[in-house]
């Protein structure tokens, strides 16, 4: 049985992902900061559905404490998947923007996927199969208003996507990007009414997690063992 780590994991999105992953076999490994008890009713809810899965937290910012886990999560199997979901808004205007929340987006998201991927890369590697993926966002794509800090770690990502795949493709690594546009959740109803979703998205309604989850596991598979390098949208056609 693979086992599949996904930062971020007790989100919406990242939950989804938890869930579906676990329906294709794989152990899954939830990762949380702040909410580890969400978490861990996520992971008891995979394996009361017959799944196998455990909980953990720790802060992705921190370089020890993820390389600490990391080492721990591994001593009961090889970690292959890495699914790089962790990630904060701190929205505002870059004029009125505070240090702290530049820094803290890309913390998270860019610094994060570093301190989490990094040491798990020498195992993957040697085991000759892995699969990567990075969440990315239809923001560090095409850029958005009030998310300068958020596109920049986005887009970096992105970056880091394409040269990590180069890096890792002749040893049967994929790694990709997915970036979602407006997907239903908790942050989407603090920042979309249902009208201005109509208005800017060509299917007229947001995403679904599950939608975004079911891309992951395709990319998970085995069917998706030539796609690597790619940032995949998934946006109901707003780009």
């Amino acid at each position: 049985m693979k086992k599949a780590l996904i930062t971020g994991g007790s989100g919406d999105i990242g939950s989804a992902i938890c869930m579906r992953l676990a329906q294709d076999n794989i152990h899954v490994i939830v990762h949380s900061n702040h909410n580890f008890n969400k978490a861990q009713q996520i992971a008891d809810s995979i394996k009361q559905q017959g799944g196998s899965a455990e909980a953990v937290a720790f802060d992705v910012c921190d370089i020890e404490a993820s390389a600490a886990a990391v080492k721990q999560l591994s001593v009961s199997g090889l970690i292959q998947i890495i699914i790089n979901n962790a990630g904060i808004h701190r929205d505002a205007p870059l004029v009125g923007m505070n240090r702290k929340n530049w820094t803290d987006v890309i913390d998270v998201s860019l610094h994060g996927f570093y301190n989490v991927t990094q040491p798990l890369l020498m195992p993957m590697i040697q085991s000759r199969w892995g699969r990567i993926i990075n969440m990315s966002s239809l923001a560090g794509v095409m850029g958005n208003r009030g998310q300068c800090n958020y596109s920049a770690a986005k887009a970096a990502l992105n970056g880091a996507t394409k040269s990590l795949a180069q890096e890792l493709a002749s040893r049967k690594i994929t790694v990709n990007a997915i970036a979602p546009g407006i997907i239903q959740g908790s942050m989407t109803e603090n920042s979309f009414a249902a009208e201005t979703i109509k208005n800017i998205v060509p299917m007229k309604r947001a995403g679904k997690p599950e939608e975004v989850a079911a891309l992951a596991a395709f990319l998970c598979s085995d069917d998706a063992s030539y796609i690597s390098g790619q940032i995949i949208n998934i946006n109901g056609a707003m780009a």
